[in-house]
């Protein structure tokens, strides 16, 4: 697989980045050394070798969920900078454009 100007292009629009044409080369290469790698590790014969589920042997130690309740939300609110009778209000971080 090769990669192109035109395919960093389209990964740019759906990533929503901007760039210039001396950052989109070095893209360009990056990418292509990148895929380069993978299909090397394509060539390794790894018919014999087990799939690893788990990096080490222990399993996950995992606790029953107890729920507490350590403030109110009347107290929470009383530090907010803004909120109304019930919500902490927050800046709009989403612009859909």
């Amino acid at each position: 697989m090769k990669i192109d100007s035109k395919t960093v292009d389209k990964l740019a629009e759906l990533a929503k980045l901007e760039f210039d044409d001396a950052s989109r080369n070095e893209i360009v290469n990056d990418l292509n050394r990148i895929v380069s790698f993978v299909e090397k590790l394509n060539e390794i014969d790894t018919a014999s070798v087990e799939p690893l589920i788990y990096l080490t042997g222990t399993a996950n130690a995992l606790r029953d969920d107890v729920v507490k309740h350590d403030i109110t939300q009347q107290e929470a609110l009383k530090n907010a900078p803004k909120r109304d009778s019930d919500y902490i209000k927050v800046p709009k971080v989403i612009d859909k454009k």
